[in-house]
Parts: structure tokens; sequence; C-alpha cells
């Protein structure tokens, strides 16, 4: 199969290396597009020989011109509905990033686009392919817990990790649809999954509690800059980014600002970010389950808790993770932990061993890339095939519902942003 890479940001890296390295002997990469032609061009380097690199006005002739099977979507999330639909309208197979899309216009948009297309859509939550959280579905399917009533689930980010969403492109509403869109639609797709069931309606509140000009005035910072290069109070900054202290940030982004002017290390404080840092949902679904779900983007330590009650007992999942270094440092008491406890009713509880995996995300990435890459290499198991645009849809749409119940204070139906004739929602 050929293979074509729209965006060459840092998540593209993982496609470039899996393509050009363990499913060499598959597929072959045939060409690579982006807007800023450093990062295209250093790209194209660590791709090896033999790979076009197209900036991404000449997206339409670099489809036409190397004839990829399959393209890869790997740009901001506010893009990713122009780059779908025209490779779906050339006839080719998408892979998508995460989200699928930021807004209920272009939801539809791809919806009609696979339609009328041979081509198919693949969103890569890899969240899904953790052992650990397959495990879960696993367990749950079985009837361990009996029917799932109910869910507690709280997504923690550190200040590490956490902050950099607030120095990025995605610190403003219009690019990345917010956390609730680019980041909890993973958390979102996990509840569908797990439940086997689709959302109906959700309430929720949100805030920029954490990562505003309030704090940085608490933490003696009030005279900062624009951006970490050049603050004057960088220093003094628990926070800062030195990008030229990474040699692979400083090669892809500082070396390439002057080809586009996008900053990657914009202060966190910001008064001009427009995404909260802090959110709750309360999520109903169509198996009568509901979900309580909680994302803080400052907390004092990175994972996840949830908790599933069901009419014969409970099961509880803890992941205390370490991943996600864009400046500063960690204590060096912090280490990864995992637990997943399954409490049946007049039963003590018990350790569920989880298997041991290596990977990034939990063990989660190389099994994502083996079920998008060589399906047939994999175990034969429906429910770990790719999601597909139904997922990536619904995902999106609790995500944006989220959006407008803390815009309006109201509950807000799914079939709001999804009308109901779209595919079935059951």
């Amino acid at each position: 199969m050929r293979y074509a890479i729209v965006g060459c940001g840092s998540r593209h890296e993982m496609f470039v290396r899996a393509l050009t390295g363990p499913f060499a002997d598959r597929h072959q990469l045939v060409a690579l597009c982006d807007s800023n032609p450093v990062r295209l061009n250093m790209s194209r380097r660590n791709a090896g020989g033999g790979v076009g690199a197209y900036p991404a006005q000449d997206f339409a002739r670099m489809l036409g011109e190397t004839t990829p099977d399959v393209v890869i979507v790997a740009t901001p999330d506010h893009l990713h509905a122009t780059y779908v639909i025209a490779a779906l309208d050339a006839g080719c197979d998408v892979i998508c990033e995460k989200p699928l899309t930021v807004d209920a216009a272009s939801l539809r948009a791809i919806t009609l686009a696979q339609a009328r297309s041979r081509g198919t859509v693949k969103v890569t939550f890899n969240y899904r392919y953790a052992p650990a959280r397959s495990q879960i579905r696993d367990l749950l399917a079985d009837g361990a817990i009996g029917q799932v009533v109910a869910v507690n689930f709280r997504w923690q980010l550190d200040r590490i990790h956490g902050a950099d969403y607030f120095r990025r492109w995605h610190r403003q509403m219009e690019n990345s649809g917010g956390l609730q869109v680019h980041k909890c639609t993973h958390h979102f797709d996990l509840l569908n999954w797990w439940l086997d069931s689709a959302p109906q309606s959700v309430a929720g509140s949100g805030q920029r509690a954490f990562y505003t000009p309030q704090t940085a005035e608490r933490y003696g910072l009030a005279q900062h800059g624009k951006r970490c290069t050049g603050c004057a109070v960088k220093l003094d900054c628990p926070f800062a980014l030195d990008l030229g202290a990474d040699a692979r940030l400083d090669a892809m982004y500082r070396a390439a600002e002057g080809a586009d002017g996008y900053h990657r290390d914009l202060c966190i404080f910001d008064p001009e970010i427009t995404i909260e840092d802090t959110l709750q949902a309360h999520i109903r679904y169509a198996s009568g389950a509901v979900a309580n779900y909680t994302l803080s983007a400052y907390a004092p330590q990175e994972g996840l808790q949830v908790t599933f009650i069901g009419t014969e007992g409970e099961l509880h999942h803890q992941h205390t993770e370490l991943h996600g270094i864009f400046g500063g440092t960690r204590s060096a008491h912090e280490h990864e932990h995992m637990s997943t406890v399954l409490h049946r009713s007049g039963h003590a509880p018990r350790n569920i061993p989880i298997p041991e995996t290596q990977g990034d995300h939990g063990g989660a990435d190389p099994v994502m890339l083996g079920y998008l890459l060589a399906p047939d290499s994999m175990p034969d198991l429906p429910h770990m095939a790719a999601p597909d645009t139904r997922a990536g849809c619904l995902s999106v749409a609790t995500g944006l519902a989220l959006v407008q119940s803390i815009s309006t204070g109201q509950t807000v139906a799914i079939s709001d942003i999804l009308q109901p004739d779209w595919f079935a929602m059951g």
C-alpha cells in the first residue's frame, strides 16, 4: 500500500518510523505534506530517500502525482476535515489523528464525503489499545460486574503535560475545540467503547482556573512575556520551556519559526487563551448507564482513575503515568503504577493481573499500529478493529455537547450535534 502523510509535527513521526521500519515490507511512504518547509524537509530527510515533499497548498497535486492508497492526517485539529474530505474525494482511505474534527458542520461534511467515496476513515484512538484498557472492556463485556449502571472517571494532566496544551495552538478554541474535544475525545471514546453504547446527553461545567494571569501574579511572574524565549522572568518560572535544550524541539520548531511565525513556547499565563483547564461532565448513555467525568490539566500527578458500578459489583482501574516531558522536571519519587481491582458482591476484592507491555501510551501505540497497518497479522477481535467515522463522530459530539453545556448551562442532547439519520446511534 502507498501512504502519504499530511502534517509533519511531532505526532507524525510515529507513522514515519512505522512505515519506513517494521512495516516497510508491506507499505511504501510516498509523500509528505506540510505548510512549514523546514519541518517538511526535516521529515523528508528522516524518512530517507524517494519520498516526495509537497507544500500544503499542493495537497491535491500530491494526491495526483503520488497516487497514495492511504492518507494519514496529522495536522492541527481544525484542519483535519479539509484533508480528510479531499482524500476521500480522491478515492483514498484515511487514517486521522484524533479528534476527527472540531465542529458539527465538519462532522457532517466528513460523513457526506465518506458516503460518496469508496474510501474509509479510521481514527487513531490509541488508548483503546493499551492492554490494561482492552482488559477492562473484556471484563465488562463478560459480565464481571453484571450490568454497568454508573461510571466515575477522572483524568489528570499534571503541570508538565497539562501546561503544554496552553503554550501551543491548542490554546485557542477554534483550533482544537478546547480540551473537551482535543483531549477528552480520547476519554469519551473509551467510555463509549467500554460501555458498548452511544452517549445520549451531556450536562457539564468548565473553567480556566490555573493557567491565568492571576496565577502568574501568585508565582511572582506578572512581568512575563508572550513566550518563553526572551522572557524576563524565564529563570524564575517553573513552567518555562527551553526549546534549545531539546534537540528535537529545537530542530522541529525553533529552527522553523522563520517560515511561518509559529511559536511553540507561548506563555501559559497569556490572557488571550480561550480554552478551559478544568472540566466536568455528566453523560447519559443509550444503555441506561450514566458517567461522571472530570479532567484537570494542572494536577499533582499524571494519570487516571475509573470506577465502574454494576449490578453485581464494582471494577476499579488506576494508572499513574509518566510521559509528556515538555519542560520542567519530575520528582525522583514519581514512578509508573497501574492496578485493576474487581470486587464482586459477596466476595473479597481481587487484583486483576495486567499484561506487561512495551511502548508509548501504556503499550498502546505498537498494538494500534498493528491494527492500522497490518490487521491481518493481529488477533481477529472485532472490538479491536480500528475505530471508524461513527466512533470519531460520537466522541467529538460528546465534547461539543460539553462545550455547549458550559456555555448555556443546559443539558445538551447528542442528537442536537449529530442528526439521528447520519448513522444509528444505539
